[in-house]
């Protein structure tokens, strides 16, 4: 695997048996993320771009072919070792949010940094300096009930960046949000991604944040159809 690439995917297929019947959600996939590049996936639902960002970050398991991450082949490790190397580098933003409703917003957004090791003081603190970049400063002791769909959305963002992973994986991080916040995130994650040891992959419907992709991947049917370069060539 090239020192270039951070996310090799190889004929990958991922079937669910949903009784009786079996759905094909990716049926050989084949792409390549670089380090250093902001990676959009994009295409009709049901077309199992969450399915393939869900197995580049080691959620779910392909039943065939071959997915390294930075060098490491996620389906040979065991659970313990897949969730040491999730927490060291990768961030996940899932459409859902997932935040903990007992949990304030810093408390959230601390989560990656204390599963790693770091105190929880410390680690609040620096939850609270992400959540003030992505402009939740005056909300870092709400609770998840407390805040907007926007709101949360931000609140899961901040968390998928606050122990500056490596890979960074969301699915439709700015769905939820109004065009001028929605800007300010993509500002924010684009300046993540263009640290050449990173790279960030994004699944999106909003057409409004097309600009920011370095490359584009259009999905349909469980495949890739094709990688572009600019909105134009879709």
């Amino acid at each position: 695997m090239s020192a270039e690439i951070a996310v090799d995917c190889r004929a990958v297929k991922k079937v669910y048996d949903t009784g009786g019947d079996k759905v094909v959600a990716l049926g050989g996939i084949d792409l390549q993320i670089r380090l250093g590049e902001l990676m959009m996936l994009v295409g009709p639902s049901g077309c199992g771009k969450t399915t393939l960002i869900s197995v580049i970050a080691g959620i779910l398991n392909q039943d065939s072919g071959l997915c390294e991450v930075f060098g490491h082949d996620l389906l040979k490790m065991h659970n313990g070792e897949k969730l040491k190397f999730r927490s060291a580098n990768i961030g996940f933003v899932f459409q859902a949010y997932n935040l903990l409703p007992a949990l304030t917003a810093a408390e959230n957004v601390s989560i990656p940094l204390i599963l790693n090791g770091v105190k929880r003081k410390e680690a609040e603190k620096r939850g609270a300096e992400v959540l003030e970049q992505v402009g939740l400063g005056a909300r870092i002791k709400a609770l998840p009930s407390e805040l907007s769909g926007g709101q949360q959305q931000r609140v899961a963002i901040a968390r998928a960046l606050v122990h500056n992973p490596r890979l960074i994986v969301c699915d439709e991080p700015t769905s939820a949000l109004d065009h001028e916040t929605g800007h300010h995130v993509m500002e924010l994650l684009k300046e993540v991604a263009l640290h050449k040891d990173r790279a960030l992959v994004i699944v999106t419907h909003d057409a409004r944040i097309f600009s920011f992709a370095d490359r584009m991947a259009k999905m349909d049917d469980g495949h890739i159809e094709k990688v572009v370069s600019s909105m134009s060539e879709l």
